[in-house]
């Protein structure tokens, strides 16, 4: 027993030791010879040198970076700058053609003429308001319905008017609704509607038009005078969906929805039916085709431009950071990125069906009835659902 006794104060007395000798080395570790504590210098560069991307959105937005980062721009005179970063003005007046941009972008001259124009004007944000509702959220609404239209889809507008986006008081909320539009240029061989427009903005008062030309590469161009716009006119609405005049809405889904939300819930709202890990295309036969010399990289998450639902504060910090993202030809793609700068992400909702139902449960009228978007829906369509789904007899258990 004695001997099992002295065995064990062997093994406490050493280890006791060894902890003494590891405190020892641990403190002294971070000291030099003398006591002192020790420098870690890095053995790699904190700031690696910034090199121009080859594709010529990547380097705008490599530009914006720089010029939006407080303590680069704080720190380094222009002298000191890369030219590709120091000489960006391109003109005075960045609404006027940016001709040099034909030299920036290697194979400009073989793109569609759809890339030209967008290329052209890309640094331009500013447009005339040609119509406008100053006074339409002076009660501010609960539900902003924003709608994307064009100027000759006068029957989708109705539709919409007569069906989903019905304004006023419904189930006890407040619901306002816009038409967002550009302008029907005679160049791309618009018949003039100009006297149909004005007439129908007098009877209907809901019609909001920039004088640029409305094309589909410029909807990114809607979708920033469309957050200022809110910021100028609508600013106290609680939540907005913004979509196409080509799809059916279940208003009454939505605002059951947005009931139920308080808190950061309803702060960070943004859903929709959300596409990850998606990139360009790079067939030229397809709509959303985009070149190499454009755009390099992935995409963030977004949600499909059919149709989305965010928050009014979430709005507000989209208005202030799209500032500081280069336009892209995409207007859905561009949100992601904004959300992305913003350190968000969509959120997928099952509800957004950007990409139809199944046939089968098309003429199914409890088909509609959890849902809150269907794209594509005609006008007739719209109507014919919004009846079934307001109908006292339909029994959906």
């Amino acid at each position: 027993m004695a001997l099992l006794r002295r065995r064990l104060k062997l093994v406490v007395t050493v280890m006791m030791v060894n902890l003494f000798i590891f405190i020892l080395i641990s403190r002294n570790s971070g000291q030099d010879k003398n006591g002192h504590q020790k420098v870690n210098i890095p053995s790699k560069p904190f700031w690696s040198k910034v090199a121009p991307s080859t594709a010529y959105w990547n380097r705008q937005q490599q530009v914006l970076d720089f010029q939006n980062n407080p303590v680069l721009m704080a720190n380094l005179s222009s002298s000191e700058l890369p030219d590709w970063l120091n000489n960006t003005s391109v003109t005075s007046d960045l609404c006027k053609p940016n001709f040099r941009v034909a030299t920036q972008v290697k194979d400009y001259n073989s793109l569609p003429d759809r890339f030209k124009d967008f290329l052209l004007y890309m640094q331009c944000r500013s447009y005339p308001l040609m119509v406008d509702q100053p006074d339409i959220c002076k009660e501010p609404p609960f539900l902003l319905l924003a709608v994307k239209s064009l100027v000759p889809h006068f029957d989708r507008r109705q539709a919409i008017r007569e069906s989903w986006g019905r304004a006023g008081v419904i189930a006890n909320r407040t619901v306002v609704t816009i038409f967002l539009l550009g302008n029907a240029t005679a160049g791309d061989h618009h018949p003039d509607l100009s006297g149909m427009l004005q007439y129908e903005s007098a009877h209907y008062k809901d019609l909001i038009q920039w004088g640029y030309r409305d094309s589909f590469f410029n909807l990114t161009v809607k979708e920033v005078l469309f957050l200022d716009w809110i910021q100028t006119r609508c600013s106290g609405a609680q939540f907005i969906f913004k979509g196409d005049d080509d799809v059916f809405v279940n208003t009454y889904r939505i605002l059951d929805f947005l009931k139920g939300l308080s808190g950061p819930k309803a702060r960070d709202l943004f859903v929709g039916d959300v596409i990850t890990n998606a990139g360009p295309h790079r067939d030229k036969k397809v709509k959303y085709f985009i070149p190499e010399s454009m755009y390099v990289g992935t995409y963030p998450p977004y949600a499909g431009g059919g149709g989305y639902l965010y928050s009014g504060d979430i709005a507000a910090r989209l208005h202030n950071v799209s500032q500081h993202v280069a336009l892209y030809p995409i207007d859905d793609v561009y949100t992601g990125m904004c959300l992305r700068k913003l350190g968000l992400a969509p959120e997928k909702h099952k509800g957004f069906r950007t990409f139809n139902i199944e046939e089968k449960y098309r003429s199914n009228p409890c088909a509609y009835k959890s849902l809150m978007l269907v794209h594509p829906r005609t006008p007739q369509e719209m109507n014919q659902i919004w009846s079934w789904l307001r109908s006292p007899d339909l029994n959906c258990q």
